[in-house]
C-alpha cells in the first residue's frame, strides 16, 4: 500500500504463480487471493489439486478462491463440496452460468446454505447480481465477482454499474461482498473504492503500481525523459545531421 493513500476496498491478488503469491502474502495489505483455470494453465499448472494444496499450506489464513470446472450442475455441486474440504479459508468459485448459459442458482443455494463460502464469478450484468443475491441470501458469507474490467472493455462505464450492484447486495444479501474483477489499470482501485466495492482483485503488475500513488508528476516526467535518453544511447541510435 502506498504511504499517501489508504483504501477501504480490500486488495486481493489474482494469479497462479506460486512464487508471486508467496511474495504478496508477505504484504499485509494483500487481504486474499484469487485464481482460475485459465491463469493456472498459463502458469503451466498440470495438477490442479496438488497446486491448490501447496497454496493452502503456504497461505492458511487469508481467503483463497479455487474454481470448479465441471459444466453440469451436479458436477459443479460435487466439485464444490470437494474444494471446500481443502481448507477453512477456501472460497469455492462457481461461474454464474455453465457453458450453455444455464443459471447455476441451484448449486449456489445448496452450497451456500450448507455453510460453504462461495465466490460467484464471471458476472457481467446487474440482473445477474440480483439473481445471485437471491440465491445467496441466508447462506454462508460469500463473494460476488463482477467483471468490471470486461464491462469497461465494451465501452460501458462500470462505476454506476458497480454502485447499483452494491445496493442490490446490501438489500438482498448483506453477508455477500462485492468484488471488482478484471481491473485494467491502477486507477480501477480508486474506482472500486469510490463505488463502495468490498474487494478488488488485481494482478501483481497492477498491485506493484500502488507504489506510484502520490508520486510527484514533475519528477515522474523527468524520470521518463531520462529513460528515453538512456535507452536511445544504449541502443546506439544515431541521426546524421
Amino acid at each position: 500500500m502506498s504511504a499517501g493513500r489508504s483504501f477501504k476496498v480490500k486488495l486481493f491478488a489474482d494469479g497462479a504463480q506460486l512464487s508471486e503469491m508467496l511474495s504478496l502474502y508477505k504484504n499485509p495489505s494483500i487481504s486474499g487471493f484469487t485464481t482460475n483455470p485459465t491463469l493456472m494453465r498459463k502458469a503451466g499448472i498440470t495438477d490442479y489439486v496438488a497446486f491448490a494444496r501447496e497454496v493452502l499450506t503456504a497461505i492458511p489464513d487469508r481467503p483463497v478462491s479455487f474454481e470448479v470446472f465441471a459444466d453440469d450442475l451436479d458436477g459443479m455441486l460435487a466439485q464444490g463440496r470437494a474444494i471446500a474440504r481443502w481448507g477453512s479459508n477456501v472460497n469455492v468459485k462457481i461461474p454464474v452460468t455453465n457453458t450453455k448459459g444455464e443459471y447455476t442458482g441451484p448449486v449456489l443455494e445448496t452450497l451456500a446454505r450448507s455453510g460453504i463460502s462461495l465466490n460467484v464469478t464471471a458476472i457481467m450484468t446487474v440482473e445477474q447480481v440480483r439473481h445471485v443475491a437471491k440465491s445467496l441470501a441466508g447462506g454462508a458469507p460469500s463473494i460476488v465477482s463482477v467483471f468490471a474490467g470486461r464491462i469497461a472493455d465494451t465501452g460501458v462505464d462500470p462505476v454506476p454499474h458497480m454502485i447499483e450492484c452494491r445496493k442490490i447486495l446490501r438489500d438482498m444479501a448483506p453477508s455477500a461482498e462485492l468484488l471488482w474483477a478484471s481491473p485494467r489499470e491502477l486507477l480501477n482501485v480508486f474506482h472500486a473504492d469510490e463505488a463502495g466495492c468490498d474487494i478488488i482483485t488485481a494482478t501483481p503488475d497492477i498491485l506493484a503500481k500502488l507504489a506510484l500513488v502520490g508520486k510527484d508528476l514533475v519528477g515522474y516526467s523527468l524520470e521518463t525523459v531520462q529513460m528515453f535518453h538512456r535507452d536511445a544511447e544504449a541502443a546506439g541510435f544515431k541521426i546524421e545531421i
